[in-house]
């Protein structure tokens, strides 16, 4: 039969194609996709790749020569694998495509990938060191030396830590990009200074994955999968989405079923066998429904629950009156999920019966071999989004589907990160600035809120550094920031290391150029699947330049302009921190080799290439070549691949000494604990009362490695969240959002702003030229029903009024949204203040402007056709829009268990106003400000509901993790 349609002509040729050559005797390269790849260069000919390039005007190809260097992208968390191709002739790069050796990618990218050559090439970035001239956010700059900039900020820092002001030391980064550089580095200096923005992204997602078994991300293994279970569009923009989406699209190849829980039609609905579009924020009862569903006609893992649920320690303490048997427990399961029928789900979440049923039938059928996976998506949304991932966790837990194959994982299996030269001990010292006492269970900082924590007077910061983060244009209340930023009296120094103009950057003091993906150092390992692997980002024109034989000691060497890279920088500063020692600091960063003299990068990354990455001196052996100098030429290296069901392991003889176990079966010991062969962040269980380590769990008789819970098990109850002040929230529940059509008024919906597209960046991408072709605006989206019902056109300009003010955009009408529901993507509406540099891309130049505290952002008039020096490509940039920066217009909604900022908000719809146009915002800051203590008042803080009189439980992950006397409320001196 002939093929039907082109795809199925292409496939063809190709399979002939690959016949013919195998007949032949020939084959494809594999790397580390073990599936051949027909269009990579063959790793033995990197160092010469010859390319056949067209002559201009010529009609002629002449031969080009290249050598490949590998290094890993940074436009995403994914850290796939890039290939830079660098003119053997100029040295310089010429483009980026994947790297076939490595084994997460597998030689594949998205867009985001090559885009990084137009970062690279941005006749906009940042080169030389700038110091600010004029007053914050005037726009006026002037050069300055590394030297300056190190010496100002070692001083600042210096005399910080000699005053006992550690706390006024902060470091906030966005996306780290790196496996614990720099949180090894703050360490050295004993300040709990890190920030992150993880409680704007993904914290709800993690606590509701790390209450049920300790680790705070999943790990899935989608390819081997029978039905697999996204509330997010996962498979075209989510976490780790590249190597993810892959695997997915293996599985659907296979045969296996896919689900997708998304109120929006995203590119990944389209490619699902279950599109469920619900009401924002009831996804939780979808999935209680579906579990009552298994437990109701028994097709849960009866034998799984019973030995790994710890269903015991819920029984004695919910239901002492009880037997504390299985057989009760399963009983009392049956009635704790009584009501949350198909039809109660169906009401709740306006998705058919009928379709909930399908749902439920297709999970009942998967078996071990089912995934789930959510991050951001409804569990970053809704107030208790931590519920979205804790109860669809709670479908694992019933088909047992837990780290064995097709299942889900836990990360801390699957991600890979060594030991690391640099290790210092734990800070004394606890920043109530990012772990305050109302969100004791928070996961990670509580960054959004610094604005408010420092007009309350909490605290100042003496120094302060924004890295690979631009929270006035990623952060709800971006005016806030703005207030924050400009005051001197509660930011002494604000550094914003990055290689582009951003908007926070526009209120630094020090703007330091810092290189890109291309032009940096950086150890990644990430949980793609059943398997671990790190990959090396490293400088590509340093190391090609090192295998023609030159000596580089400084990426500036190599790098356009004065351009630096983290690791030397964090390095130096430090170094100068503590110029003779005497402050215990400089030895961390002292080389081991050259005592006397700053380590350097070879011997940073050679040391744990050397030491930590099992199995890489063998394979670097085999090619002739030191560990650092393989990493240096194919990039990845594969650690192995992870074993199943790693929590039934019997705990050896050797690892047990005078062991207690606990009435529910935690098994202690005074043991010292064995060495980690996967250094991957976990949690630490709290010793018992006498000090003994937990270390394995009884089951059935025989101590099993279990999990990294209190219990050692999967915890169906929290006695965490119980003794923590939150009995009610204590087992998956359903907790009702913030935006739940109960909570609105009649003339208001939900707005879903937390969708991304696939072809954008969060805010590295403003001039990346052709990510901004494929995406350069963010209409919101509406119902036909919804357009027709409030009388508004396709392309028409509206007003989009939120509880601090309104934004100003453009209406895309269209069947993939759900009735009632409107959205708005993120990435874009970035700021270009009048005056400023002139970018070859489009963006909003900005007229900012504020009378008391209502602020007001309103695009220029007349600006938009670029100027001439803005660069050759001006002339292809076709298209005027540039979208609107929505996220100023949010309030800060913190919820008060996960503290993840909420960011669904109850939103009016109407039409603008005349004179009105688009990107136009205007903000009250007074309500900022009532907004903020609203939700604040939803908090039960440490101090009034702490069991054991410590500031947070000690067994929750959290970065710099300081000292056990620094963890004890204000006034305890002793841990009861």
């Amino acid at each position: 039969m002939k093929p039907t349609n082109w795809i199925a002509a292409l496939n063809a040729r190709v399979s002939a194609f690959r016949k013919e050559t195998e007949s032949q005797g020939k084959t494809f390269y594999q790397g580390a996709s073990r599936i051949n790849l027909a269009s990579f260069p063959p790793k033995e000919h990197w160092d010469d790749w010859i390319a056949l390039e067209p002559v201009r005007g010529s009609g002629k190809r002449r031969e080009k020569h290249y050598m490949l260097v590998p290094t890993t992208c940074f436009n995403c968390e994914s850290a796939c694998g890039l290939l830079a191709y660098v003119d053997r002739e100029s040295m310089e790069v010429r483009k980026f495509e994947g790297n076939p050796e490595h084994a997460g990618s597998r030689g594949r990218n998205c867009a985001k990938g090559p885009a990084t050559i137009n970062q690279v090439t941005d006749p906009d970035r940042i080169l030389y060191p700038l110091k600010r001239a004029g007053a914050r956010g005037e726009g006026q700059w002037t050069r300055v030396s590394w030297d300056e900039v190190l010496d100002t900020l070692a001083e600042r820092i210096r005399n910080a830590i000699v005053e006992k002001r550690h706390r006024e030391i902060m470091y906030h980064v966005g996306r780290p990009g790196e496996d614990g550089f720099t949180e090894d580095i703050l360490k050295a200096w004993g300040v709990d200074g890190h920030n992150s923005h993880t409680n704007i992204c993904s914290s709800s997602g993690r606590a509701g994955i790390q209450y049920w078994m300790g680790y705070d991300r999943p790990s899935n293994d989608f390819a081997n999968a029978e039905v697999i279970l996204l509330t997010s569009a996962h498979l075209e923009a989510g976490h780790y989405f590249n190597p993810h989406a892959q695997r997915i699209m293996e599985a659907k190849k296979r045969g296996a079923r896919l689900i997708v829980v998304d109120v929006r039609m995203s590119n990944t609905s389209t490619h699902a066998d279950h599109w469920v579009s619900p009401y924002p924020g009831s996804e939780p009862a979808i999935f209680l429904a579906v579990a009552r569903y298994l437990i109701e006609t028994k097709q849960y893992n009866r034998e799984f629950v019973r030995r790994w649920w710890n269903w015991h320690e819920y029984m004695t303490a919910e239901r002492p009156d009880e037997p504390a048997t299985f057989e009760a427990f399963e009983t009392a399961l049956g009635e704790l999920y009584a009501d949350y029928t198909f039809e109660y789900a169906a009401a709740e979440s306006q998705v058919p019966v009928a379709q909930i049923a399908a749902v439920a039938e297709t999970i009942a059928g998967a078996g071990t071999k089912f995934c789930t996976q959510n991050w951001r998506s409804a569990a970053a949304g809704n107030l208790g989004g931590w519920q979205v991932s804790r109860t669809m966790f709670l479908l694992n837990a019933l088909l047992g589907a837990i780290g064995v194959e097709g299942s889900t994982y836990p990360n801390g299996w699957t991600k890979f990160v060594g030991k690391r030269p640099i290790s210092a001990g734990h800070p004394h010292h606890w920043n109530d600035l990012t772990f305050p006492l109302e969100y004791p269970l928070g996961m990670n900082e509580m960054s959004f809120l610094l604005p408010h924590f420092l007009k309350e007077g909490r605290g100042t910061i003496d120094t302060y550094f924004t890295r690979v983060y631009n929270p006035v244009w990623t952060n709800p209340g971006g005016f806030d920031w703005v207030e924050m930023l400009s005051d001197e009296s509660k930011i002494g120094l604000h550094a914003a290391l990055t290689p582009t103009w951003n908007e926070t950057a526009y209120f630094a003091d020090f703007v330091l150029p810092m290189g890109h993906s291309s032009e940096r150092h950086d150890l990644v390992s990430t949980e793609t699947h059943s398997e671990q692997w790190v990959t090396f980002r490293q400088p590509v024109a340093r190391a090609a330049r090192e295998r023609l034989g030159e000596t580089i000691t400084d990426t500036r060497e190599v790098n356009p302009g004065e351009v630096w890279e983290e690791n030397e920088f964090w390095l130096e500063l430090t170094w100068r921190i503590d110029p003779d020692g005497s402050l215990g600091i400089r030895q961390h960063v002292e080389s081991k080799k050259t005592p006397g003299e700053r380590i350097s990068l070879d011997e940073y990354y050679g040391w744990i290439f050397d030491h930590s990455i099992p199995g890489l001196p063998e394979k670097a052996a085999a090619e002739g070549l030191t560990p650092l100098a393989y990493m240096r030429r194919f990039g990845n290296v594969t650690v192995g691949t992870v074993g199943e069901a790693l929590y039934e392991n019997p705990v050896p003889a050797a690892e047990l000494a005078d062991e207690h176990i606990d009435p529910h079966g935690r098994v202690y010991t005074r043991a010292e604990a064995p060495p980690k062969i996967n250094g991957a962040p976990t949690p630490n269980p709290e010793p018992d009362a006498e000090g003994r380590r937990a270390a394995g769990v009884q089951i059935d008789g025989e101590i099993r490695a279990g999990f990294p819970t209190p219990s050692g098990r999967l915890e169906f109850y929290s006695a965490t969240l119980a003794q923590w002040g939150w009995p009610e929230a204590a087992l998956p529940t359903y907790i009702k959002s913030h935006i739940h059509r109960d909570k609105l008024a009649a003339d208001q919906m939900p707005l879903i702003p937390t969708f991304r597209l696939p072809t954008q960046i969060h805010t590295r991408g403003a001039n990346a030229k052709w990510l901004s072709e494929l995406a350069h605006n963010n209409p919101v989206w509406i119902h036909p029903k919804d357009a027709e019902r409030l009388e508004l056109a396709d392309g028409q300009l509206i007003r989009v009024e939120t509880e601090l003010g309104f934004f100003v955009a453009e209406t895309w009408v269209t069947q993939g949204i759900r009735p009632g529901v409107v959205a708005c993507s993120h990435h874009m509406g970035r700021w270009q203040f009048t005056g400023s540099t002139d970018h070859h891309q489009r963006t909003m130049e900005t007229a900012l402007a504020h009378n008391d505290r209502n602020w007001s952002l309103t695009p220029a008039e007349g600006k938009q056709p670029l100027a001439p020096q803005a660069g050759p490509d001006a002339k292809r940039v076709w298209w005027t829009a540039v979208g609107v920066h929505q996220n100023l217009t949010f309030g800060v909604h913190p919820d008060p268990i996960s503290g993840q900022h909420c960011w669904h908000q109850a939103v009016r719809v109407r039409a603008a106003e005349p004179g009105d146009v688009p990107g136009q915002i205007h903000v009250d800051l007074e309500k900022s400000d009532a907004v903020y203590r609203e939700w604040l008042a939803m908090t039960r803080p440490a101090d009034k509901v702490s069991p054991d009189g410590t500031r947070r439980p000690g067994w929750l992950l959290r970065p710099l993790k300081p000292t056990a006397d620094a963890c004890r409320l204000p006034g305890r001196a002793e841990t009861p």
